[in-house]
């Protein structure tokens, strides 16, 4: 069995704050899922098909990068896929109580399965699907903020 971590999220969209995240996590992990999460309490700009599209393009260099999607509790899929580590990426401290909770909760769901925080690089800190949707919903540039796939993909979405 490899060294296998679970990287999940809505993803939407995918930034460059989440890839920064999912390559140096690939650098550490022999096998990386990203694993697209459709949140209920959220309503998105982009199909779970099209956000795992997205984050696929984005990542096609890295090849041990594996794009899904997953309905139900994360420590199922994790465990679904010989996964002892889920990967998460804080930006502020508002980030770490978020996480805290849901690291919690796995825990008592399954005390085999760690969680692995990674900080955002400092250039990213303020970045979120959120910021970057209300940004293109205007037509302002996300050139900066998103791949090139992402920025096409969200000029679609609000030109469309």
């Amino acid at each position: 069995m490899g060294n296998i971590a679970v990287c999940p999220g809505s993803f939407d969209p995918v930034t460059l704050g989440h890839l920064d995240i999912i390559k140096r996590g690939a650098k550490i992990f022999d096998e990386v899922y990203v694993c697209v999460l459709n949140n209920s309490s959220k309503k998105p700009l982009f199909t779970v098909e099209e956000r795992c599209e997205l984050i696929r393009q984005a990542t096609k260099d890295l090849p041990n990068i594996k794009v899904e999607s997953f309905h139900g509790l994360l420590v199922d899929y994790a465990k679904q896929k010989e996964a002892k580590v889920i990967l998460r990426g804080l930006r502020a401290v508002t980030d770490f109580e978020y996480e805290m909770q849901g690291t919690s909760m796995n825990k008592v769901l399954d005390d085999e399965i760690e969680t692995f925080f990674m900080m955002t690089n400092n250039q990213y800190s303020f970045l979120s699907s959120s910021i970057v949707k209300e940004v293109a919903k205007y037509h302002g540039s996300v050139k900066e903020l998103v791949p090139k796939e992402v920025e096409a993909a969200l000029k679609e979405k609000f030109n469309g």
